[in-house]
């Protein structure tokens, strides 16, 4: 009985991200054990997890689909500033429903793009990428305000940027739509139906799958999920730079991928993508903490990335076999 529940357990597909986590807090407890275990390390850790596994959790179900999101980055930072920008006309609700709206919207367009112009989804994005970051130079002219203190007070500004329960708000949030979200997938039907259109969309479409809708709901969702990251970001710490986001979208692919997503789609864990996401988070802190090189971060994200990727594959095999 325990050979089968640990075989079991072998072939979640978060399963890498878990004996990831366990390794680095092993890793990191001989080399740094007062600097890595103080809580205001594990504290800034926790909070940056939450941001990047907010957006994380947007690309496991976009890439669960076999598709990918190459603009999540700079939908976060146009995101962020519109929030920023339109609370002075707005207030702070206001400014949030249209900073979410135009996240929404991005999403929207960008899988129609996808489904009725028959465009891979990498070069739709790669173009969002790009079009969304030029957006917001042209937008800002270079330079953006930061939010007032009376708006940083206000009760929204704090339920999303300040402590509930003596924890911060981001984790609370965070975990919270990962639970939604997971439950979502596993015990509803829309989950079955994303699954299914990413393992095989030609067999899904013979069950009677609406696969352009299960796409459509990928995408937006993890625009909005980009987006409400760059608001739990500006409501704690509201000062912003037109380079909001740059690059994020690649940490946030690369924590989904760690988590046990495949990029040739039907498969992943949105536990184990905000894993990913504490992997990237904790790796870049310690190797500051440590006196690392910069270059040193990215170069371990890469060789963890494919490390990860050889992992996956390795399970999927042996778990093929066993059944």
């Amino acid at each position: 009985m325990i050979t089968l529940n640990t075989s079991a357990f072998a072939r979640r597909p978060d399963f890498g991200a878990i004996v990831g986590v366990i390794m680095m807090f092993a890793v990191f407890s001989l080399i740094d054990f007062s600097g890595w275990w103080s809580g205001s390390t594990l504290g800034n850790i926790l909070q940056f997890t939450a941001i990047l596994g907010c957006m994380s959790i947007g690309q496991a179900i976009v890439i669960m689909a076999k598709e990918i999101d190459l603009s999540v980055g700079s939908v976060y930072g146009l995101t962020g500033i519109a929030f920023i920008t339109l609370e002075a006309d707005l207030g702070v609700p206001g400014a949030i429903i249209a900073a979410m709206a135009i996240a929404g919207g991005i999403g929207f367009l960008q899988a129609m793009a996808v489904i009725k112009g028959k465009i891979p989804s990498m070069i739709v994005t790669l173009g969002g990428l790009f079009a969304v970051r030029g957006l917001i130079y042209v937008w800002t002219g270079g330079s953006v305000r930061s939010l007032p203190a009376e708006s940083r007070a206000h009760w929204l500004t704090q339920l999303f940027g300040g402590e509930l329960f003596g924890i911060e708000a981001a984790i609370l949030w965070t975990a919270g739509l990962m639970v939604v979200l997971s439950l979502v997938i596993w015990r509803m039907k829309f989950g079955n139906r994303l699954l299914a259109t990413g393992g095989d969309e030609n067999t899904a479409l013979s069950q009677g799958i609406r696969t352009d809708r299960v796409k459509i709901r990928a995408f937006v969702l993890c625009s909005l999920l980009a987006g409400f990251a760059a608001i739990l970001t500006l409501a704690d710490k509201p000062q912003t730079h037109v380079t909001l986001g740059d690059l994020m979208e690649l940490e946030a692919i690369a924590a989904a991928v760690i988590g046990g997503c495949l990029l040739s789609g039907g498969r992943g864990s949105l536990l184990g993508a905000v894993l990913g996401a504490f992997i990237i988070t904790g790796v870049r802190y310690e190797l500051i903490s440590l006196g690392a090189p910069a270059s040193w971060y990215i170069s371990f994200v890469g060789l963890v990335l494919i490390v990860a990727l050889i992992f996956n594959q390795s399970l999927i095999r042996w778990a093929g076999n066993r059944a």
